[in-house]
């Protein structure tokens, strides 16, 4: 048949992308190009193969090797070009001609059709096949694309594109400073190794409540390993707010083996929770997951810390039980963020 583009959603498991590969080697497929992005649902695999084999026994192969929604597209020699350098290149044009805005979205994402919309932003749409990106509080792009469906990777990527047709944004003090309801001011800082022993303070001032609900058990302290992984940049991104020369909160972005996707978790002092600093920290942390690349960010959670939970809401996640009854889990695509 050709060059095919094959898309199908995975389980997060080892051994699962080397059964499809088999699979489609078993139809005399020849793999050319493989990404692997985040999704709702699970992990999406995307390969790009010179295959004889008909659409429909592709598809019914994958099916048998564990894949599940699988879809085949026909695929063209010009989709081989490397992905990076078509991006950067679309970049390029981007910065010199912004109102053609539209019109490089859909070559970035290979849609059929983008046009400008106007009004209310919509952040959710029941369609797959429809991606809205805004631009501005009213305005905003809107991209269709029949025969795939969009994923929360493509849509980071739509939300960082859009950034480059934008003013750039005025860089702030060295120490941003959030402004609570009440009025009171915290500072934000990276954390490092500084703050070993305001950290120790923080856990000290924390109820056992609170430390459970970050931990899942009433830790007393901070193993000094654990402190140490939060400082590495290597492993995430973790902050602390200070006020008054203490450290009063404290959150953290971590990355994770699965592709497009962080962790956060918080520890906020009792006497500040509820005050707004929780949702504050989890937007810093959040633009920094879309500005590291990040398509989704989750955060784990007992079932009985109701403030976390409306907290992640507040902010457009959707939360699911886990496995164990007494465990959820948040998941908040970062592009529902890209215009705060």
């Amino acid at each position: 048949m050709g060059f095919l583009r094959i898309r199908t959603t995975v389980d997060e498991r080892p051994g699962r992308l080397a059964s499809l590969a088999a699979a489609l080697a078993d139809r005399g497929g020849n793999i050319l190009g493989l990404s692997v992005q985040s999704d709702a649902d699970g992990t999406v695999d995307e390969f790009v193969a010179d295959i004889p084999a008909a659409p429909e026994a592709v598809r019914e192969a994958l099916e048998a090797a564990g894949g599940r929604r699988v879809q085949v597209v026909p695929a063209t020699a010009h989709e081989l070009t490397d992905e990076p350098t078509r991006a950067l290149l679309l970049a390029s044009r981007l910065r010199s001609m912004p109102w053609r805005l539209p019109e490089f979205l859909a070559e970035l994402l290979r849609a059929d059709d983008a046009r400008w919309i106007y009004g209310e932003a919509v952040s959710e749409l029941p369609d797959p096949t429809l991606l809205v990106v805004p631009v501005a509080p009213r305005r905003a792009v809107r991209l269709r694309r029949a025969e795939l469906p969009f994923t929360l990777t493509e849509a980071a990527r739509a939300a960082s594109f859009v950034r480059l047709a934008q003013p750039p944004v005025e860089q702030g003090a060295a120490e941003p400073t959030v402004k609570l309801a009440d009025g009171e001011e915290v500072t934000v800082r990276p954390l490092t190794s500084i703050y070993r022993e305001a950290v120790r303070d923080l856990h000290d001032r924390c109820s056992p409540e609170a430390r459970r609900f970050r931990y899942f058990t009433s830790m007393p302290e901070l193993p000094p390993r654990m402190f140490d992984r939060l400082c590495d940049r290597s492993r995430g991104r973790s902050i602390v707010a200070g006020h008054d020369g203490q450290v009063v909160a404290m959150a953290s972005l971590m990355f994770t083996p699965d592709p497009g996707i962080a962790e956060m978790a918080f520890l906020v002092e009792d006497r500040w929770q509820g005050r707004g600093l929780g949702t504050a920290l989890a937007r810093t942390l959040v633009r920094e997951a879309r500005d590291l690349g990040y398509a989704e960010v989750r955060a784990t959670m007992l079932s009985d810390n109701v403030r976390m939970r409306r907290l992640l809401l507040s902010l457009g996640a959707t939360l699911g039980y886990t496995e164990d009854p007494g465990v959820m889990e948040a998941r908040l695509p970062v592009c529902a963020m890209a215009s705060a």
